[in-house]
Order: C-alpha cells, then sequence, then structure tokens
C-alpha cells in the first residue's frame, strides 16, 4: 500500500525568504528533508486569486514574479519545475463544477519562495490551484475534500498564505505580532490542534482580531483547502508558531500519515 502524501500549510510572509537564511526558512528546509519525495504537488498558493476555480496544467509553468521594490537578486530566483497536466485535470475532474483549466498564470512567489527551500532539488512537477475570491470557508473546504484525493495518488496538497496577513498594519522591525495578531493567530491555532474545523471555517466570529487579521481572504483560504484535505487520523505538526513584523503570522500546519503502530 502507497504511502498517503502530507498536507502542509505553509505561512510563508515575505518573498524575501527565498534568498534569506532566517529561522523560518531554516525550518522549512528541515521540514523537506523529512518528506518522503511526492510525484507531484498541488499548490493552493494565495496570490493567484481569481473569480471562479481555475488549475494550471502547463507542462512548464513558468516564473511569477507577482512582487514590487524589491532587490534585484529575488527576481533572479529560478525555479523551473516542471508541471503536472494529467494531475491537474485530474484534480479539475475531482473538484467538479465549473473549473476551469487557465495557463496564463505559473508559479507565483507563494509557491516557488517556500518550495525552492523545501525541494530545492526542483525535481517534483508542481502546479497551481486559484482562491475563488467568491467562494466561502466551507466551498474551500469542499474544495479541500476533494483534492485531499490525490494524497493516495503520491501528491502533496500544499496551501501557501498566512493566517494572519494585514500589510497595512505592518510593524517595521518589530519581531512578534501586535496583540490582536497573536490572539488570533493563537485562536486559529486551538482549533486546528482540536480538529474543530467548524471553528476556523467561522474564524469572524473572532470578531475584531478577525477583521484585523483577514482583511481580505486571500491568504487566510489556502489553510482552508489544507484542512478540507486533512484526515481524521492523520498526525499533525505545528512548526514555525509565529507572528512577526506586527501583523504576520508564519505559523505552518503540517498533516502527516500516522506511522504503522503509532497513536
Amino acid at each position: 500500500m502507497s504511502q498517503r502524501m502530507p498536507a502542509l500549510f505553509v505561512g510563508h510572509g515575505s518573498p524575501m525568504s527565498a534568498i534569506e537564511d532566517n529561522e523560518y526558512t531554516r525550518k522549512w528546509e528541515e521540514v523537506g528533508r523529512g518528506l518522503v519525495r511526492p510525484k507531484s504537488i498541488l499548490s493552493v498558493s494565495a496570490h493567484w486569486f481569481t473569480d471562479g476555480v481555475r488549475v494550471s496544467d502547463d507542462p512548464h509553468p513558468r516564473m511569477v514574479y507577482d512582487m514590487y521594490g524589491f532587490p534585484e537578486a529575488l527576481y533572479q530566483v529560478a525555479y523551473p519545475a516542471p508541471g503536472a497536466p494529467e494531475t491537474a485535470r485530474r484534480a479539475k475532474d475531482l473538484i467538479g463544477g465549473d473549473v476551469r483549466i487557465d495557463d496564463t498564470w505559473g508559479l507565483d512567489h507563494g509557491t516557488w519562495s517556500v518550495l525552492c527551500r523545501m525541494f530545492p532539488k526542483v525535481d517534483v512537477p508542481v502546479f497551481q490551484l486559484s482562491v475563488d475570491r467568491d467562494a466561502t470557508p466551507e466551498e474551500h473546504f469542499r474544495i479541500g475534500r476533494a483534492i485531499g484525493a490525490l494524497r493516495d495518488e503520491g501528491v502533496l496538497v500544499f496551501g501557501s498564505g498566512n493566517v494572519v496577513h494585514n500589510l497595512g498594519r505592518v510593524g517595521w522591525g518589530m519581531t512578534g505580532g501586535h496583540p490582536w495578531a497573536e490572539r488570533f493567530d493563537a485562536y486559529i491555532k486551538e482549533r486546528v490542534v482540536k480538529g474543530d474545523h467548524a471553528g476556523v471555517l467561522g474564524y469572524r466570529a473572532a470578531g475584531a482580531d478577525a477583521a484585523l487579521s483577514v482583511p481580505t481572504t486571500d491568504h487566510f483560504d489556502p489553510l482552508l483547502h489544507v484542512l478540507g484535505a486533512s484526515r481524521p487520523d492523520d498526525r499533525l505538526t505545528v512548526f514555525n508558531d509565529t507572528c512577526t513584523m506586527g501583523s504576520l503570522s508564519m505559523t505552518c500546519y503540517l498533516f502527516e500519515e500516522q506511522e504503522a503502530g503509532s497513536e
């Protein structure tokens, strides 16, 4: 019986992590070394935020440098991973409904800034699934449930965003988070750890903390895809469990198949 691939949500933070050595990138590298090499990676990135659901089946996805005002070295980063056309079309069929094949995008920094540290050999095919800007939390979770079937077919389900993401409240030079950011990150973590998916989907119940932490849903929604793809018997690892620059959460959630005989 083949091993179930993980479902992984990464708080990606600044794209500078693609070229900087810091506590977050070192942990990404460590976690990446511990993962079984998947057949392919399905990436749900906050930075492909579209009307409706789209999936790319490009056999050679292009680099998307969707960030502005950064050092030139960041725009020289290359991550020429091959695509996974057949698996992309399989994902489309699993999701059902009005999912569009769309190869006008590529691999954006939500994908390559993390994968270049976790899978530096660039030997795993990667394709992206967009985040539907009009979908409800429940719909994102349902999509995650659908693509979760791919975990049994050698596909790592990878969500890239941030639980807390408010660029308008960034505190330059801050090493932690604003009180509301820390509270909301802890609120979500408590519910993820307990397996309280309904509580995460209903995150707006956190009131003002949620409104400040999730002013737009693009960076939060990939977590809902990953929760949908998780299984009740998965082992959960939480890492990079911290906020930074006031209003960014770097917290990551790794769901893995339990080893035989473990609890």
